[in-house]
């Protein structure tokens, strides 16, 4: 079977600023992988880049055997591929229900595991907020919306892009045990987190990313060991 994802030779730019060099990502069917790197290394923009929201210079990309290399975002979307940017992009001026409700669809191959009642059941908290407007709750609960807004779409892969940033230390627990609840199910995702020991403990594989070029590519449990290469790439 072909992979999920498949990028190959990434060379993406913003404006003259040479951004991506040559990055490769594979992502399998139930595969878990953690793209790891500080600050400014590539990680967002190869995630935009993969989603069709940046188009790059050079390379190839494939969903499913597709070639999406310049697909539009909703053509990657459509593929089975859900996204929760850094930011969250909920909408305001809708109810919880709402937001939820407005997402909701069959998977790629019409897969209907993640219903409203089972979003709600993996995001209690969610349930005590039903009528309340996306500008109304707690940077927490916006999350917790927008991961559950994700999964309303029944995807394949879920792409998290710093999903506790700036969060309250129960709510962040609270968002790794569904992160790892979601993975029990066979979703694949690709996590994006500056809690590099929490990414390692969540991921099957982890990319490095250095100044936009792919460094180290190992199981996470091997990497987790290795902190003379977590300090020279992470700073940790």
């Amino acid at each position: 079977m072909s992979a999920l994802i498949q990028a190959q030779g990434l060379h993406t730019y913003y404006g003259e600023s040479h951004i991506l060099h040559g990055v490769d990502l594979r992502i399998e069917a139930g595969e878990s992988i953690g793209l790891l790197g500080r600050n400014g290394m590539g990680k967002s923009t190869l995630i935009r880049t993969i989603l069709g929201h940046v188009a790059p210079a050079s390379g190839n990309i494939s969903v499913r055997g597709k070639n999406c290399t310049r697909a539009a975002p909703y053509q990657v979307s459509r593929l089975g591929i859900a996204y929760v940017p850094e930011g969250r992009g909920i909408f305001p001026n809708l109810n919880v229900r709402e937001n939820l409700l407005v997402a909701a669809r069959p998977g790629f191959e019409g897969r209907n595991d993640w219903t409203y009642e089972r979003v709600l059941q993996t995001f209690p908290r969610l349930t005590e907020r039903l009528a309340h407007g996306g500008q109304q709750l707690s940077g927490g609960e916006q999350q917790m919306l927008a991961i559950g807004r994700a999964l309303m779409t029944n995807p394949d892969v879920l792409i998290l892009d710093e999903a506790t940033e700036g969060l309250a230390p129960l709510i962040i627990a609270e968002i790794w045990r569904i992160i790892g609840t979601i993975r029990e199910t066979g979703v694949s995702t690709l996590i994006v987190d500056r809690n590099y020991r929490k990414v390692l403990a969540h991921t099957d594989r982890c990319v490095v990313l250095e100044k936009g070029n792919v460094v180290e590519e190992k199981d996470s449990a091997s990497l987790s060991q290795q902190t003379d290469l977590l300090t020279r790439y992470l700073g940790v």
